[in-house]
C-alpha cells in the first residue's frame, strides 16, 4: 500500500511540528508537572483558533470537516514535545461521545465551546473492579421525579480534574455486567454531590477519582439513549485507543532521534561510539520498530470510523499490540544506549518513557487487546 499524506495533511504536520517546537516543547512539559491543572488554558485557546480540536468536526458546531486522520496527525506531533493538554480525553472521547449521541441543543452547549477553547470535557467510565470491561458498573442512575440520582464512584478520570463538564456512565438498569443498561449523564464540575480528586500519574499528567453521591441529573442531561451507551463506548475508547498509539508514535520517534543523535556524538575512548557495528545493529532494529508503529497507527487510525465494529477492533487492537511489544524494544533500548544517565529526571528520556508506557496501558494493554482479537469473529487460534 502506497500511503501518502495530502498537501493539506502536510500542512497540518508542519504547523504543528513548530508550535511543539517553538512553544510546547518538554521543557514546557517540566514547568506544567507543577502547575494544579496540569495543562494551560491559554494554549488550549490557542489550539481551538488554529482549529486543532475542531479539525475532525463538523463546521456547524465550529469544526473544520477534516478526518480521524487528520486528528491523529496532530497527536502523533504532541507526542514529541509531551503536550499536556487533554486533547485525547476532551477532543477524542468526551467530543466523539458528545457528536454521536447528543441533541442539537447538547451538541451546541459543549462541543461549540469545547472546539473553540473556551472548555474542556471529560468521560468517567473506569472503576475500581471494572478494569478494561466497559459494562462492568456499579455506578447507578436511579429514577427520581423526572430525572435520576446519581451514585457511585469513577477511577482514573482523564481531565476529571479540570473539565467543566463531564460524562458520566451510570447504569439505569439490570446487573452489573449486563451490556444493556447504561445510560450516560452529562454532569457539570459544580454540581452538588460532585467530589473531584486530583491524582498525578506516573507519566505527570493529572487525572480524577470522582464520587458521586446522589448527583442530580435531569432528563436534559442524559446524552443518547436510557440504557443504550455501550455500542457508542466501545467505538469512543476504540478511537481513543487509536489516538493513544498516535500520540505514542511520536514520542517514540522522538526518543529514536534522540538516541541516533546521542551514538553520533558521544565519545568513548577517544571514538563516537556510533561507530560500533552492534550499537548501529541495535538502532536499526529500533528504528525498523518505530516504522511497524507507525504502519500500524495510520492503519487503526483509518479505520477509527469503520461501521463494522470486528474490522475496526481487529485494526486498532493489532496497533496497540504493536505499540506495547515494539514500543517497548525501543524504550528499553533507548535506556540502554544512553546508559545510567537516561534514568534521571534530569534527562528527557524518562519523560518518553514514562509516557509511553501509560499510553502503552490506557484504553487496553497487549493482553487486553490480543484477548480481544481472539475472540473476533473467523479468527482462527
Amino acid at each position: 500500500m502506497n500511503f501518502e499524506l495530502s498537501k493539506e495533511q502536510q500542512m497540518i504536520v508542519g504547523s504543528v511540528a513548530g508550535f511543539v517546537k517553538d512553544e510546547s516543547n518538554v521543557e514546557r512539559f517540566r514547568d506544567m508537572r507543577e502547575d494544579e491543572r496540569g495543562w494551560d488554558p491559554e494554549v488550549w485557546r490557542t489550539m481551538g483558533e488554529y482549529g486543532w480540536l475542531g479539525i475532525a468536526f463538523p463546521e456547524q458546531y465550529g469544526g473544520i470537516d477534516g478526518s480521524f486522520l487528520d486528528m491523529a496527525l496532530i497527536l502523533e506531533q504532541f507526542g514529541r514535545g509531551l503536550v499536556p493538554e487533554p486533547y485525547i480525553a476532551s477532543v477524542v472521547l468526551a467530543g466523539s461521545l458528545v457528536l454521536e449521541l447528543g441533541s442539537d441543543d447538547q451538541k451546541n452547549g459543549l462541543l461549540a465551546p469545547m472546539l473553540a477553547g473556551e472548555a474542556s470535557l471529560a468521560l468517567a467510565y473506569a472503576e475500581r473492579q471494572s478494569r478494561y470491561r466497559l459494562e462492568d458498573c456499579l455506578t447507578t442512575a436511579s429514577v427520581e421525579g423526572d430525572g435520576y440520582r446519581i451514585s457511585g464512584e469513577k477511577v482514573w478520570v482523564l481531565n476529571g480534574h479540570a473539565a467543566d463538564s463531564i460524562l458520566v456512565v451510570a447504569r439505569t438498569s439490570g446487573e452489573q455486567l449486563d451490556r444493556d443498561g447504561l445510560t450516560l449523564f452529562v454532569v457539570p464540575s459544580d454540581a452538588e454531590g460532585l467530589e473531584r480528586t486530583a491524582v498525578r500519574g506516573m507519566d505527570g499528567q493529572r487525572s480524577a477519582m470522582l464520587s458521586l453521591n446522589g448527583v442530580a441529573a435531569g432528563p436534559e442531561q442524559v446524552l443518547g439513549p436510557v440504557g443504550g451507551a455501550l455500542p457508542a463506548l466501545e467505538w469512543a475508547l476504540d478511537r481513543a485507543a487509536a489516538a493513544a498509539c498516535a500520540e505514542a508514535q511520536g514520542a517514540l520517534k522522538e526518543l529514536l532521534d534522540r538516541t541516533v543523535d546521542y551514538l553520533k556524538n558521544r565519545e568513548q575512548f577517544g571514538v563516537k561510539i556510533g561507530s560500533f557495528q552492534a550499537l548501529q545493529h541495535r538502532a536499526a532494529e529500533m528504528f525498523a520498530e518505530v516504522e511497524l508503529c507507525k504502519g500500524t497507527m495510520i492503519l487503526a487510525a483509518l479505520s477509527a470510523d469503520l461501521e463494522d465494529p470486528a474490522e475496526r477492533a481487529a485494526e486498532i487492537s493489532a496497533a496497540k499490540v504493536q505499540l506495547t511489544d515494539g514500543g517497548w524494544f525501543v524504550l528499553e533500548h533507548a535506556l540502554q544506549l544512553h546508559g545510567g544517565i537516561a534514568l534521571t529526571d534530569e534527562q528527557d528520556l524518562g519523560l518518553f518513557f514514562k509516557r509511553v508506557r501509560v499510553l502503552q496501558g490506557l484504553f487496553g494493554d497487549a493482553d487486553h487487546h490480543v484477548d480481544r482479537f481472539q475472540a473476533l469473529p473467523g479468527f482462527a487460534a
